[in-house]
């Protein structure tokens, strides 16, 4: 079984820097505006208020992840970095819910999460407007706390509340032949159900995908890590292809993507 082991984080690690955090949210930091405008102020308060609204109609990318040891969290945290240098979209990192006691994850040596990252529910995924979803190999197919996450969506498939709604994965394995294909494409049926619109990646990453000089992990169908016993920290190109996967979905997002899901009783055909 390939392992979902990272990197091991200290519990004196410090807070994220700058990039490591969600962007503002136009919506909840934006100052309120005045209800006491006098005429005088009419063309700036219409300025600042287009000005608002356009910071609002920005795309959001939801990246997704399961990680137990760190190595899936190091690639997310890189690929919203890619997300975020696209005009116009933002990227927002979230955990989905442990589903071990915490006693199982103790004897596992499991590090701690020291909880800067939100717990994302199900009900939130109808507010992003492309997903990308990561978690570690578990036999050549997800682990069972993202499978469980994915089979608390019924509600969501029952209306087809994620159609159309690009997604694509990236994913972390214990040896070279533990699933950087097979854990991807097992999980692509997830999508097929709910009518998201899959995005690999293919080979838009260009010259890196041939390298043969180290070891990397990663394929078409999205980025990946090779975590070995757990020690093995991801290398620089494993990181730049996260980079790359969340510059990519950001690019599609904005390409293709209507701002947000439909809502109940919508069709996206006419």
């Amino acid at each position: 079984m390939g392992k979902g082991g990272g990197c091991i984080f200290s519990k004196k690690r410090s807070t994220l820097d700058a990039s490591d955090q969600d962007p503002p949210n136009p919506d909840r930091d934006a100052p309120g505006h005045s209800q006491n405008q006098t005429p005088t102020a009419t063309t700036t308060a219409i300025t600042v208020e287009n000005s608002s609204s356009q910071e609002a109609k920005k795309l959001k990318v939801f990246i997704v992840f399961y990680s137990m040891y760190g190595h899936v969290e190091c690639l997310a945290k890189r690929m919203k970095k890619g997300v975020d240098s696209i005009d116009g979209i933002e990227g927002f990192l979230y955990r989905v819910p442990e589903t071990l006691p915490v006693d199982v994850l103790e004897q596992m040596r499991v590090p701690q999460k020291e909880g800067e990252l939100p717990v994302i529910s199900v009900d939130e995924l109808v507010e992003a407007d492309g997903l990308l979803f990561g978690f570690p190999t578990r036999f050549g197919s997800m682990a069972s706390q993202m499978k469980a996450f994915f089979d608390s969506t019924g509600h969501l498939w029952e209306q087809q509340r994620l159609a159309g709604v690009p997604a694509g994965f990236f994913v972390s394995t214990g040896t070279q032949g533990g699933g950087q294909e097979t854990t991807a494409w097992t999980a692509i049926t997830q999508l097929a159900h709910h009518g998201m619109l899959y995005v690999p990646i293919g080979y838009t990453f260009g010259a890196g995908m041939f390298k043969m000089d180290s070891i990397r992990g990663g394929s078409p169908y999205g980025a990946g890590v090779y975590s070995g016993d757990g020690t093995r920290v991801p290398n620089e190109t494993e990181l730049a292809l996260a980079e790359h996967q969340g510059k990519y979905m950001a690019a599609m997002v904005k390409r293709f993507a209507p701002p947000h899901s439909f809502v109940p009783g919508d069709s996206l055909i006419n």
